[in-house]
C-alpha cells in the first residue's frame, strides 16, 4: 500500500517536472525591440517566466530574456496579439496578450 502511494507520488511530481511552461508563439515581420533585447525577424515561442518573458528563435533555438510586467485582464485573450510602436527606426513590444488566457505582459 505504501509502495502504491509513494510511486503515485513520484510520478505526480515527474509529471510537473517535465509538463514545462505553456508557450505562444509570435511572429515578427522585422527587427523588434522587446525591453532591452532587440529580435530579429522571424518566429518565437514566448513563455513566461516569473517576471520575465522568455523568447525562443524557432530557426536557432536562441533565447533572449526580457523583464516585463505581469497583468491579468477579466476575460479571455482570443489569441495571442503583439501590441507594437515605433522606436527610433525599428519597432519597439509594448505588451503581448496571451491567448487562452487572462494574462497579458507588458515591457
Amino acid at each position: 500500500m505504501k509502495k502504491t502511494f509513494i510511486l503515485a507520488g513520484v510520478l505526480s511530481l515527474s509529471a510537473i517536472c517535465f509538463a514545462g511552461t505553456k508557450s505562444y508563439e509570435i511572429n515578427l515581420t522585422g527587427p523588434t525591440k522587446a525591453g532591452s533585447v532587440t529580435l530579429a525577424k522571424g518566429t518565437y515561442k514566448v513563455s513566461l517566466q516569473g517576471t520575465n518573458a522568455v523568447f525562443t528563435d524557432e530557426k536557432t533555438r536562441q533565447t533572449f530574456t526580457a523583464p516585463v510586467k505581469v497583468g491579468t485582464s477579466t476575460k479571455k485573450y482570443q489569441f495571442t496579439a503583439v501590441d507594437t510602436a515605433p522606436d527610433q527606426g525599428t519597432e519597439k513590444i509594448t505588451s503581448i496578450e496571451l491567448g487562452g488566457s487572462t494574462t497579458q505582459i507588458a515591457f
